[in-house]
């Protein structure tokens, strides 16, 4: 995936405080107790962690 205009920077950016929420509430609901939740949080994880490099990613190509 690859960022292209301003449009997709803001529902990205969008996209990636909701999935921050997600991380939040299966961390406080579940404490770790199930090894399926910390699967999920894991990968909710590694997917915000995406979205933040291809945000990065824009904000360092484009113009000032």
């Amino acid at each position: 995936m690859s960022l292209s205009n301003p449009e997709q920077l803001e529902v990205t950016r969008r996209k990636l405080q909701l999935l921050e929420e997600q991380i939040e509430t299966a961390q406080i609901e579940n404490s770790g107790t199930s090894h399926a939740t910390n699967l999920t949080i894991q990968s909710l994880t590694r997917l915000a962690n995406q979205l933040k490099e291809e945000i990065a990613r824009f904000e360092a190509e484009s113009p000032a």
